[in-house]
Parts: structure tokens; C-alpha cells; sequence
């Protein structure tokens, strides 16, 4: 399969409204980060979408996206989740219902407000389509094993995903030592590094290199950073096995 990284910014995106840092001026493409979202395309085709951040329009257009088959929704904060109705054009598209997936509290949100998405399908499909699904053990999508780990987003219990030697973990401040069995042998990670001092929610640069040590994936990519990182300077820092993850990245699994 195939990991494409839709965005690797945090909630605010890179540039930040108002900055005027190195970082929001540079013209990079790789400092200019939209919200946090993933896509993986397996070979058959199929994509299985990691978030619906709010800029979901914006890079489906970039990675000329025509189609998603599932969403795994990591939590339900506005930067992972507030791009849902944007789905409607893949319901369009390919006249299909999209599977939705999480813990139970954010079905329950998704369902609180959003509840206009989930329907049946229908000769009228100018809203999105959607079907939403509890999921508390290993499951099957798209033809894949996909395992829920639970990790910490500060106070909150959320999902990072394991689809077989790839993990993408996004917004974790500490993984529950249960968690780690789950991530044994993983190949590729991807994982929260939102700036370089600590925060609440969110594990620092220096948090996530340890442990990016203890997971021991072979290849390892930082995402969800703020405009504090600028990609070069962060890049030269970083040990052989890390990369500095940005908009577009593709990494073959």
C-alpha cells in the first residue's frame, strides 16, 4: 500500500494567520502545512482516508483524490474532523456510501452534530452519504486488518490505527503501556511532534523521538507541527531513521 500524507500541520496550519516568522515566509512547499489527514491506497485501488481535516477539498484537489471507500476517524477535534461534509463530493462521484469509523463518544459526536451525513443511499446525493461504526477491537476494511490503539490526547482516550506494519498516530501526549503490545514490529510510523517545548496534549520533539526510540519502527515521520518547526532546520536535527513529514509525502508500505 501507500501512505500519502494530505497534511501535516496542525490545527492552525503552517503559515499561521498574522506570522511573520521564517517558517510562514519561507517558500518551501514543505513549510506550508495544511491540517492533519492521511490517505492509504492499496493496490487494489482503494482508498482509506485517515481524518477528514478542514482543508479536505484542498488536497484532494492536489493529490487528484477520486475516491474514498473509508474514513478512520482518530477523534473529533475541528482539525481532524470539521472537513466531513467535503466527503460529499466522493459520495458523488462514485455514487457509494462512505464507512465511518471510531470509539464510541466520537460516533456519538459525529452523530450530535453532524447527524445530516449519515444516510442511505438514494437517488438524491447532493449531501454526503455516510455510515457510521463503532469500533472497540480489530476490524476489516477495504480487505485490511485495521487495529484501534488507544493513546491519550491529554485527559481524552482517542485512536491511533495499525494497518499491518504501519501505525499513524497522530495528537498523543502519552500511549498506555497495553498500547505498546499493540505496536510490536511496526515498520512504518507516523506520529504527533507538535513543537519543540512541552505542551498539554500533545508530545514535544524531544517526546516523540523517545518514543519513536521505544516503538523502534524502522521509518519514522513527524507530523502535526506547528509553525515552530521549520522543515530544514528541524530535518538536520533528526536521526537517519526520522524525517520531517510535510504535505504530499508518499511512503510506500
Amino acid at each position: 500500500m501507500q501512505l500519502t500524507i494530505l497534511g501535516a500541520g496542525s490545527s492552525a496550519g503552517t503559515p499561521a494567520v498574522g506570522c511573520r516568522c521564517a517558517t510562514c515566509l519561507s517558500t518551501d512547499a514543505r513549510n506550508k502545512r495544511s491540517r492533519c489527514s492521511s490517505m492509504v491506497t492499496l493496490d487494489d485501488g482503494q482508498v482509506i482516508l485517515i481524518d477528514t481535516s478542514p482543508d479536505l477539498r484542498q488536497q484532494a484537489l492536489r493529490e487528484h483524490m477520486q475516491r474514498v471507500d473509508a474514513v478512520l476517524y482518530t477523534h473529533t477535534h475541528a482539525d481532524h474532523l470539521h472537513g466531513i461534509d467535503d466527503l460529499r463530493a466522493f459520495c458523488q462521484l462514485n455514487r457509494c456510501q462512505i464507512p465511518l469509523y471510531s470509539y464510541p463518544e466520537a460516533i456519538q459526536h459525529i452523530r450530535e452534530k453532524f447527524g445530516y451525513t449519515l444516510r442511505e443511499p438514494c437517488d438524491f446525493w447532493d449531501l454526503p452519504v455516510l455510515a457510521a461504526h463503532v469500533v472497540e477491537a480489530p476490524f476489516e476494511v477495504c480487505g485490511q486488518t485495521v487495529i484501534p490503539v488507544p493513546v491519550m490526547h491529554g485527559k481524552i482516550r482517542i485512536y491511533a490505527y495499525r494497518i499491518g506494519n504501519l501505525v499513524y498516530m497522530t495528537d498523543v501526549s502519552e500511549i498506555p503501556e497495553t498500547s505498546f503490545e499493540l505496536l510490536q514490529g511496526v515498520e512504518v510510523l507516523l506520529i504527533d511532534c507538535l513543537r519543540e517545548t512541552p505542551h498539554p496534549t500533545h508530545v514535544s520533539l524531544a517526546q516523540s523521538l523517545a518514543l519513536i526510540e521505544r516503538i523502534a519502527a524502522k521509518c519514522n515521520v513527524l507530523i502535526h507541527m506547528t509553525h515552530e518547526l521549520e522543515y530544514h532546520a528541524l530535518q538536520a536535527r533528526l536521526p537517519a531513521h526520522v524525517v520531517a513529514g510535510y504535505d504530499g509525502l508518499q511512503l510506500q508500505v
